[in-house]
Parts: C-alpha cells; structure tokens; sequence
C-alpha cells in the first residue's frame, strides 16, 4: 500500500508493531538510513525472500528504498508470503524530508 510520507511516519511512530524495513543495496543504506530502520536488500534475490521469511508476520511493516520502486516490489512480494501489513513510502529516501541518520 503506497502512503505518503507525512501517514507513513507518522505510522511508523505510532504503531506499537512497526518495524521500518530499508531495501536497498549495502552501499546504497551506509549514505545514510531512516531511523530505526532493519536492513535486507531486495537485490539479493533468493536471500531477500529468506531473509523476509523469518520476520514477525503479525507486525506491520514501513518499508522504503531509493525512489520508492523496489520497496513497492517488497511490498507485494511480503504480501504474497503472507505478510497482512506492509506500507510503502511513496517517493522513498530520495523525496524523504524526515531524520536521516548513518547506520550503527
């Protein structure tokens, strides 16, 4: 489900079962992540989709990349593993006027 930035942060604070899912590439998450965010890389294919699988399926998942694009693909992906929540940020990191913090 594609939200804008101002609902899905907002969600993302308020929901006591939120996790923030970062999909992009390694290089791509040490320029700087969302806060809180977990990282598992929807490029890494089969790894992606095991990654994924070992998640809480009751949580709800914030998931953003780059532009938006690849987190819409793990969006529809999580749902069709079974995941009831997923919420993808529209116009991702790039269109992101929030907290950007380095990754620890």
């Amino acid at each position: 489900m594609d939200i804008s930035q101002e609902q899905w942060w907002q969600g993302a604070q308020e929901d006591e079962n939120a996790v923030i899912l970062d999909v992009r590439t390694e290089g791509e998450w040490n320029e700087g992540i969302i806060p809180g965010a977990m990282h598992i890389d929807i490029y890494k294919g089969q790894g992606f989709i095991y990654q994924v699988d070992e998640l809480d399926k009751s949580k709800n998942y914030y998931i953003y990349c780059r532009s938006g694009g690849r987190s819409g693909q793990a969006c529809n992906i999580m749902q069709q593993m079974g995941f009831g929540n997923t919420y993808n940020l529209v116009g991702g990191i790039m269109d992101w006027e929030g907290p950007v913090v380095a990754p620890e």
